[in-house]
């Protein structure tokens, strides 16, 4: 093995790690999220689920899990709750009673205007410009859809 060939020590150190950099950025931004999202009543993930509700309108828990790349175990219970604060109705879909479509409630769809300014105010927060934010979340998309597509393999 020629010295080129050898491993750098130096390539485990915290800071040269893009998952570490991805989870700490995570992490806060969700934290820039929550005062914000307080006062609409929802949690991050919450949000998320509105924000497909609010593009889509009624839409299977099924599709709803693919475009959040949950699973039914993490969404079930963020559905509840949802379904508990009165913004959305799960009902079996008429068409396929082994199907569950999610609705909006008036007041799911009312909450809608109160939520438009955030992508704005969390933009502004981070200081960050909208150029580079998009670039960051083209970028993102990227690597998710390369690491949902990697082979599930060793690396050596």
């Amino acid at each position: 093995m020629t010295r080129a060939d050898r491993p750098d020590p130096g390539d485990l150190d915290l800071t040269k790690q893009v998952c570490f950099a991805l989870y700490a950025a995570s992490r806060a931004l969700t934290a820039v999220y929550r005062p914000v999202l307080e006062r609409l009543g929802l949690t991050y993930p919450q949000y998320l689920v509105m924000l497909v509700l609010w593009e889509r309108g009624q839409t299977s828990v099924k599709a709803l899990g693919e475009s959040l790349q949950l699973d039914s175990g993490t969404l079930s219970p963020l559905l509840k709750r949802l379904e508990a604060a009165g913004l959305v109705d799960r009902a079996r879909d008429p068409r396929d009673e082994r199907s569950v479509v999610v609705s909006l409630t008036a007041a799911g769809d009312g909450l809608r205007d109160q939520a438009t300014g955030i992508p704005r105010a969390i933009a502004e927060a981070t200081g960050v410009p909208a150029s580079e934010l998009t670039y960051l979340r083209d970028t993102l998309r990227k690597i998710t859809e390369a690491a949902t597509a990697a082979p599930d393999k060793e690396t050596t």
